[in-house]
């Protein structure tokens, strides 16, 4: 997957093209610079035992990738397809790390989200 200009150089710059990928129960992939991973892999290692499974999904489901010289990276086949990844990916930037999504699953999971309404934290939120 190619990385858009405007991120490789920030990534580059922050951790050298040196990234993890992971899934998320919500159907994405989660796109961390490493340094910021290794920040949130120690903070899930330490949950309890009742957490396991969750930190199955996130932990053992973590690879790490770097961004090649032409800017992409490789997404292993198996995160691909427990994602639903196809032709057409659309990359977020979400602050501190960045969301990976099909983008037919993206566009459904934004109209289910609008037709069940801002929820109750929101309601004092505006731009």
């Amino acid at each position: 997957m190619a990385v858009p200009s405007k991120h490789r150089d920030a990534l580059t710059v922050q951790c050298e093209g040196r990234l993890t990928l992971t899934k998320h129960p919500h159907g994405c992939l989660l796109l961390f610079p490493r340094p910021v991973w290794e920040s949130h892999r120690e903070q899930i290692a330490a949950w309890p035992m009742s957490a396991r499974a969750w930190q199955r999904i996130f932990l053992g489901n973590a690879s790490d990738v770097e961004l090649d010289s032409a800017g992409r990276i490789l997404v292993a086949p198996e995160l691909r397809a427990a994602v639903g990844l196809t032709r057409d990916v659309m990359l977020l930037g979400m602050g501190s790390h960045f969301e990976i999504w099909d983008a037919a699953k993206l566009a459904e999971s934004e109209s289910q989200a609008v037709a069940t309404g801002m929820p109750d934290v929101l309601n004092n939120f505006s731009f």
